[in-house]
């Protein structure tokens, strides 16, 4: 197959468009654990935690639905079917009944629906409010300095012909919002800011009308202002703390070059990539999906999936993961999976899921966005009637309950926990750390126990040879040939050992649990166990451990050892030296265990272990009030993974092990343990500090609003900065610095015993 470089006379394929079809709806659904589907939807137009409740009170109720779960940042609901077979078009139909747009999430998005809409519209509409705010302000300047009688009456006409218009178009994103809820017998956020703005307009009006000294255009146009202004910097805020999902969208690039069946190559869009395709990716692009090389050598910047920048070779054969960077030569590739099922989408999926869980806060700000909407109007006719009972003057009693609509803001208690947990999962995949659910960070930071596998988790599961025999270059030349035989992890270490160049190999055959048997230059040989080479080796009790042997000659053995996994003896260290004592829990024999155990410096270690003694190991920790970590890899630790109070896999783990771990770290090292419990921590702080603020804000807010100290301007003003206040609270995550990579003591590779 020849490669191509050049990118002219290039044919396009442009991406479908129109209407989502039901059957593009079915086709987004992909399967979940227990037997489950799972969709993700795009909603943009969910404004406030009432919306959240809203949206998942109506989705639950819809036939084939499991779970459903609204993303307030990053606009988006989770729905769990029955299978991946369900119709998900019900809870499509339901959203569209509450007025929400909805469309299946598309893993090529570059970013959400709502940053490529809102912003602009925003922009729009504060740029008419202030053009508006400015010059009623100079007009209302002019009657406060003392215009009376036809020039007071006319700058007031004035006043209003340019606020009415301008409230009309500037006020339209609060408007809409409140419409689409009350026309479904709701409400919602915008209900109480749209009503506060149209009462100041009208206000003014009916003392326009009247002929009255005072007019209040000025306070509606700049209300509208200050509150367009506020809902803006709140969504660059929120954009800033989803950016970690955001930024790994847009690493994916909007195509791709296809090989066709002439040779020729053809840019196809992201979507219409599929499985056994043949792409061309040139050196500085991204690799669109799972991709193995067929042709070409390069360098490739794996940043993205380990969470390290140090470049490393690649060539035919070797397997990339969507989002790789190519950073020096052309290259061929086959394509592994769809861009649905590419470890790309799957990080942006878990990511996603950083919101979309039950934590114990969670829990607390959807109750109270809840009540939000009927209480805060319930308080503002109650401080309506109160004032006018006191005062008996209407209008001062109308602007201050317009003052108690605009202040009071759930917004601030139901941002507290998730923008905190979107923020702390862009923080980890940077660290080339994955979390799967956004509780799980809550779970991490209160632990007071850790549980590990051996092998593949404290050590790397790959022997290596640290001694091997000093004999002639036939035998080393043999012994590498039969090596090469078998894909046993032993003999692959023996391979990669040996620097000689391998022989032919005659009737070779691969004896399971004993060897490889061969003809080399003639002669029988026999590369495996000790006890099944000394069968054929002149010297019976010569060899320990794996050894080879010709027939009639000497046994000659190699020396394995397991290697501890980077970072794994400071890990262990910190841990205990904090407070958290450490167990290991491991299947292999008692020796092998103990000779671990004592080089990591863990008092309790457990060998011999069933997958159901591990899980019967965590449910005693649990039923004596321990809430303990787990940390494993294989296949027989996914058990344990799901009974543990929270788990961590590394990504070379098992399918099924890390779909049962919270956390799946990308990178080598352990030191991803620590990093990811300072970063739980940390984000427990700032959860906490949010919900403080948010609670103290409106403890604060409401009685100054009530009791008439505070006009609807400021009021605006505080309801925007209490969101912000919070985001930017829980925006300070970015700014702490990660952990280090641990520089662990070289200790040697962990000797097996014979």
């Amino acid at each position: 197959m020849r490669v191509i470089s050049e990118k002219h006379d290039r044919k396009v394929r442009p991406a479908p468009s129109g209407p989502v079809t039901r059957a593009e709806r079915s086709a987004s659904v992909r399967p979940a654990a227990n037997g489950h589907g799972v969709c993700l939807i795009s909603v943009p137009n969910i404004s406030c935690g009432a919306c959240v409740a809203r949206i998942e009170r109506a989705l639950i109720d819809c036939p084939g639905v499991v779970a459903a779960r609204a993303n307030l940042t990053l606009r988006q609901v989770r729905v769990t079917l029955t299978d991946a077979n369900t119709d998900p078009s019900p809870g499509y139909e339901a959203l569209a009944a509450l007025g929400y747009t909805a469309r299946p999430l598309d893993p090529s998005d570059t970013e959400p629906a709502s940053a490529q809409q809102d912003g602009p519209d925003l922009l729009r509409c504060i740029a008419v409010a202030g053009f508006g705010a400015m010059n009623v302000m100079l007009l209302s300047v002019a009657v406060w300095s003392g215009a009376e009688a036809t020039t007071r009456d006319t700058f007031h006409l004035i006043s209003a012909l340019i606020a009415v218009p301008v409230v009309a178009y500037a006020g339209q994103p609060f408007f809409r919002s409140a419409l689409v809820v009350l026309r479904g017998g709701r409400l919602n956020m915008d209900v109480p800011i749209a009503l506060a703005v149209l009462l100041a307009l009208a206000l003014s009006l009916s003392e326009l009308l009247q002929g009255g000294d005072h007019v209040f255009f000025d306070a509606a146009v700049t209300l509208l202002f200050f509150l367009l202004t506020g809902r803006y910097l709140d969504q660059l805020m929120r954009d800033r703390a989803r950016s970690a999902v955001t930024g790994l969208a847009r690493l994916s690039p909007k195509g791709a070059m296809a090989r066709g069946p002439d040779g020729s190559l053809e840019w196809i869009a992201l979507h219409a990539v599929a499985k056994g395709m043949i792409l061309h990716i040139d050196a500085g692009e991204r690799v669109p999906v799972d991709v193995r090389i067929l042709h070409g050598d390069t360098d490739l910047d794996r940043s993205l999936v380990t969470g390290e920048a140090m470049p490393v070779a690649a060539s035919p054969g070797t397997e990339l993961e969507a989002g790789t960077l190519n950073l020096t030569g052309g290259i061929e590739v086959e394509v592994l999976r769809p861009v649905a099922e590419s470890f790309l989408a799957e990080m942006m999926r878990m990511l996603s899921a950083a919101e979309t869980s039950r934590s114990t806060y969670v829990r607390i700000a959807d109750r109270a966005a809840r009540l939000y909407a009927p209480v805060v109007h319930l308080l503002a006719v109650a401080t309506f009637a109160g004032w006018l009972l006191v005062t008996g003057d209407w209008q001062v009693s109308a602007f201050v309950a317009i003052s108690v609509l605009i202040i009071t803001c759930p917004c601030a208690l139901g941002l507290a926990v998730p923008v905190a947990q979107v923020v702390a999962a862009g923080r980890l995949m940077r660290s080339g750390i994955l979390m799967k659910d956004g509780s799980a960070l809550e779970r991490l930071a209160q632990i007071d126990r850790a549980v590990f596998d051996k092998t593949g988790t404290l050590t790397t599961g790959t022997p290596m040879v640290t001694s091997c025999f000093e004999g002639e270059a036939e035998q080393r030349e043999a012994s590498k040939a039969l090596a090469m035989q078998s894909r046993h992890p032993a003999a692959q270490a023996i391979a990669a050992h040996l620097p000689e160049v391998a022989c032919e190999v005659a009737d070779a055959v691969e004896v399971p649990g004993f060897g490889v048997e061969g003809r080399v230059h003639g002669r029988r040989a026999r590369l495996g166990r000790a006890r099944w080479v000394a069968e054929i080796a002149a010297d019976p009790q010569a060899a320990t451990g794996p050894a080879f042997a010709f027939e009639g000659a000497p046994a000659l053995s190699f020396d394995l050892s397991e290697t501890l996994r980077p970072g794994a003896v400071d890990t262990i260290s910190d841990m205990q030296s904090s407070g958290i004592p450490v167990t290991m829990l491991s299947g292999d024999d008692a020796a092998r265990v103990a000779q671990v155990a004592e080089t990591l410096g863990i008092a309790e270690a457990h060998h011999g272990m069933t997958p159901a003694r591990k899980v019967g190991v965590l449910e005693d920790l649990r039923d004596r009030g321990h809430r303990a970590l787990m940390v494993g890899d294989g296949l027989n630790d996914t058990a344990a993974l799901a009974a543990a109070h929270v788990s961590m896999a590394p990504s070379t783990a098992a399918d099924a092990g890390r779909t049962a771990a919270d956390f799946v770290f990308l990178r080598d090292g352990l030191d991803a343990v620590a990093t990811a419990q300072d970063v739980a921590r940390a984000t427990a702080r700032v959860v906490r500090q949010n919900f403080g603020l948010a609670i103290a804000y409106n403890c604060i807010a409401i009685p100054l609003a009530v009791a008439g100290l505070v006009t609807p301007l400021i009021a605006a003003l505080a309801m925007s900065a209490s969101s912000i206040l919070v985001i930017g609270n829980s925006l300070r995550l970015n700014g702490k610095r990660a952990a280090a990579p641990l520089q662990s003591v070289e200790r040697g590779p962990v000797a097996i015993p014979a």
